[in-house]
């Protein structure tokens, strides 16, 4: 197969070779150069230009139509619906700028195709068009970046609501900690010094307000319509904390704590039955089907967004998203740490 398959190119080398000759060939006939591009040429080449800016702007659109059922779902935090907002303006602004300006380019290069005696006006400098390529853009690009920052300065603020819950989500090669205050309502301090083998986390053994800190593992679970103040560490490298669904990522920078906050609007259970999460999931497990796997439910998802190593696509722990009774339930059933030594905390 592999020689048929050599041979095959071989001979269309070779055919397109002497396909070259034979339109060589022809020009000399006709006692013009083959680089001479005659007014038909031209023609031909403006009316194939329009052409291929039909089907340029089909496959755009079939793209579009045909991958947008494969998009995130709708935004589930407070704040991710202001960035979908932001995000769809800019999709809007950016569309209608590549169609206009593509169609005028191929349609300039029909319009204004080679003619013998016509001669192109060539000019140096026009303060008009300097004006508006200038002052159009600088308008568009204001008012992203306003709209950027200030929803930007919204979320990294510190959560301002006296009921809002504070988990520390803790980063390493290659897994999640979460780590909720206990009933103080504090977390308790840490230091990278004492981080060992039963004290993943590095928490300060010597203050009591760490004490009745809760450790989790695998998932976590936060309660709807409440504000979430998440402080982020990193034992290694950069990490980046993503929540995808609610349009929330922030580096975790070993040596420091940065901030995020958002509030969740949608439950888990709402979110599975969200009509477009059911038919997104239904394509997922169709797939993994195929593949041998079992069906899985839609989870929301705590994501490194950074490639931070050879085990960076197996760092992502679930996020559930419970009703405010049903948070409190599963927070009362965990376990503390209740002892002056991280050597016996639990984590689950």
């Amino acid at each position: 197969m592999k020689l048929l398959i050599l041979i095959g190119l071989v001979l269309l080398i070779i055919a397109v070779h002497q396909l070259m000759r034979v339109i060589e060939l022809s020009r000399e006939l006709k006692k013009t150069r083959e680089w001479q591009v005659s007014e038909k040429d031209n023609r031909f080449n403006g009316k194939a230009m329009l052409a291929f800016m039909f089907l340029f702007f089909s496959f755009f659109f079939w793209q579009v139509n045909r991958w947008n059922d494969k998009s995130l779902p709708d935004a589930a935090s407070e704040h991710g619906v202001k960035v979908d907002a932001l995000w769809d303006a800019n999709i809007y602004l950016i569309t209608f700028v590549f169609l206009v300006t593509n169609a005028v380019l191929f349609y300039f290069a029909y319009k204004y195709s080679g003619k013998k005696d016509s001669k192109a006006t060539f000019f140096a400098h026009n303060n008009k068009l300097e004006m508006i390529w200038t002052i159009v853009p600088a308008v568009a690009l204001a008012f992203i970046i306003i709209f950027g920052l200030k929803y930007w300065n919204e979320i990294t603020d510190h959560a301002q609501e006296k009921d809002k819950v504070v988990i520390e989500l803790y980063a390493k090669q290659f897994d999640w900690t979460a780590r909720y205050p206990g009933k103080d309502g504090k977390l308790g301090s840490t230091d990278y010094r004492q981080i060992d083998g039963s004290n993943a986390v590095g928490l300060d053994t010597l203050d009591e307000t760490g004490f009745d800190d809760i450790l989790i593992k695998n998932e976590f679970h936060i309660p709807v319509n409440r504000e979430i103040e998440f402080k982020m560490r990193s034992r290694d490298v950069i990490h980046s904390a993503f929540m995808p669904h609610f349009r929330a990522q922030m580096n975790c920078v070993p040596g420091m704590v940065t901030t995020f906050k958002f509030k969740p609007i949608k439950t888990t259970a709402e979110m599975r039955k969200d009509p477009y999460v059911i038919q997104l999931m239904d394509g997922i497990n169709k797939q993994r089907a195929k593949d041998g796997k079992e069906a899985v439910e839609f989870d929301y998802l705590l994501l490194c967004n950074k490639i931070c190593g050879a085990s960076h696509y197996n760092m992502q722990m679930n996020i559930i998203v419970d009703t405010p009774a049903d948070y409190e339930a599963w927070l009362s059933k965990q376990k503390a740490i209740k002892t002056k030594t991280v050597a016996s905390a639990e984590v689950k």
